[in-house]
């Protein structure tokens, strides 16, 4: 081919390239070489100053070595860092960085072939020069992603195994405290037989003062370790927030990948582990996560108020629908290999309240409601409406469970009263939402048929007010 043809043809491919002869004078110098490096080509053909544009000392080129006969391995530059062409015979290739290259250096691709004439003899070589310092620079911040999220692995699970450990010792303390607190109450309960009716009151304070003084030390020793869980959490979905953003700059730069098989690789384990899917289920699972720990802190608090432990609270306007939606969700484990839930809503306008206590309302009914339920299947009805003035919204939980006997409906709101065997409940579930419905100024009614179900009934009203004294809850013979 004529040297102004191939001159031309040079000039008009955007990949850099130059061409030397047998003598190692440049003969070729594109445009795209005089963008890359800063060297004219009026600067670089007619001589053997190829190397100047990448080195501060003078030292053979992978084309230089084509032409001198000389295989790279035998070069101290290249012995390391060199490979054969897969797709051109006699050709090498060579990836380095070059620091006095634009303004921070550059990291570029060589590849270098013979130029051979009619009778197959080593005419010159050509050697192309391909910029890949973004694929290099997004390889190395996904490394050093991948090295942080290693450490903070590792960082985090060795906390968290302390705070197990430390969790494990104090359950095992309280443990040695409720075979203490067992063994007292048994020496009480007999003591209280002989006292008659007036020393069982005085123990009955002393019992409740007890375990009081018990939940309130509880809810201290829990509030730590989610303390930690919580903040470590928060920091999680930032670094996981950053690991997708490298993951996705490493996305970016894979069609920049010269090795066809190494980008074929890629496609393949993206599309195998699906990260498209990972990037919108990882946040939603650690949202709910998260919203489970914060339930877990409100529940600590609602112990604390129990105990007569002050507790910070804010009313705001919310959706009791959300609310109710979220809670079953937290809940579902305890419920679905009981009952099948069906929700019933009204058109109910967004309520002034405690959002995070109503939901533990909802909690504590719907997961009753489950416990209520016997060895066959049943069904869980929540429902809920407004009235005609839109002043009062109302909640209804239904069960299709054994019912209550009717001694024990006017006894079910009392603190620490329970019908489960000992150990399976402590009996502060329905007071504790009887107390958060009156600190809302509303009521919450009972209605059960035995052998046919329970329904307890929440009436709240929109905007919240100053409670004032209002009365007992009701309870009914049948359902509403």
């Amino acid at each position: 081919m004529p040297a102004f043809d191939l001159s031309a043809f040079l000039d008009g491919h955007p990949v850099a390239t130059f061409v030397i002869d047998t003598t190692h004078t440049i003969t070729h110098w594109n445009k795209a070489c005089e963008h890359l490096l800063g060297w004219s080509t009026a600067e670089m053909v007619g001589t053997q100053n190829h190397w100047q544009a990448f080195y501060p000392k003078q030292r053979a080129l992978l084309a230089d070595l084509i032409v001198s006969g000389v295989d790279p391995a035998a070069s101290e530059y290249y012995r390391e860092k060199h490979k054969r062409s897969a797709l051109i015979p006699g050709a090498y290739e060579d990836e380095d960085f070059f620091p006095n290259i634009g303004a921070s250096g550059h990291w570029l691709h060589f590849t270098a072939a013979p130029l051979r004439d009619a009778g197959g003899r080593v005419a010159g070589a050509i050697q192309t020069l391909r910029d890949v310092t973004e694929r290099r620079v997004a390889e190395n911040a996904l490394r050093k992603a991948h090295d942080n999220l290693e450490h903070l692995v590792e960082k985090r699970t060795a906390q968290l195994a302390e705070a197990n450990q430390r969790l494990e010792d104090d359950i095992r303390q309280r443990e040695l405290a409720d075979a203490e607190l067992r063994r007292r109450n048994i020496e009480l309960t007999a003591l209280n037989e002989q006292l008659g009716m007036t020393q069982q009151q005085l123990l009955q304070s002393e019992k409740l003062a007890s375990i009081g003084q018990l939940a309130a030390g509880v809810a201290h020793e829990i509030n730590n370790p989610i303390g930690y869980i919580f903040s470590n959490f928060g920091t999680l979905q930032s670094y996981l927030g950053s690991l997708f953003d490298a993951l996705q700059a490493y996305r970016d730069a894979e069609p920049h990948v010269a090795d066809a098989a190494v980008a074929e690789r890629l496609r393949a384990m993206r599309e195998e582990l699906d990260l498209d899917f990972l990037r919108e289920d990882i946040p939603s699972l650690m949202n709910e996560s998260k919203e489970g720990i914060v339930r877990v802190r409100h529940i600590v608090q609602d112990l604390k108020d129990f105990s007569r432990v002050d507790a910070n609270q804010e009313w705001v306007w919310a959706n009791l629908h959300q609310g109710i939606d979220s809670t079953l969700n937290i809940v579902s484990n305890e419920v679905k290999y009981k009952a099948d839930v069906v929700k019933q809503y009204g058109d109910i306008p967004d309520i002034q309240c405690l959002p995070l206590q109503l939901n533990q309302v909802v909690m504590n009914l719907v997961v009753n409601a489950a416990h209520a339920i016997g060895a066959e299947r049943g069904t869980i009805t929540v429902r809920t409406g407004a009235d005609d003035a839109g002043e009062q919204v109302w909640l209804e939980v239904r069960d299709t469970g054994g019912g209550i006997a009717p001694d024990n409906l006017s006894r079910i709101f009392d603190p620490f009263f329970t019908t489960k065997p000992i150990g399976k409940g402590t009996g502060l579930g329905l007071s504790m939402a009887y107390g958060i419905v009156r600190k809302h100024n509303g009521s919450i009614t009972v209605h059960s048929t035995v052998g046919a179900g329970t329904t307890f009934r929440v009436l709240l009203p929109v905007r919240h007010e100053e409670a004032q004294p209002g009365p007992a809850p009701e309870q009914g013979p049948g359902p509403a």
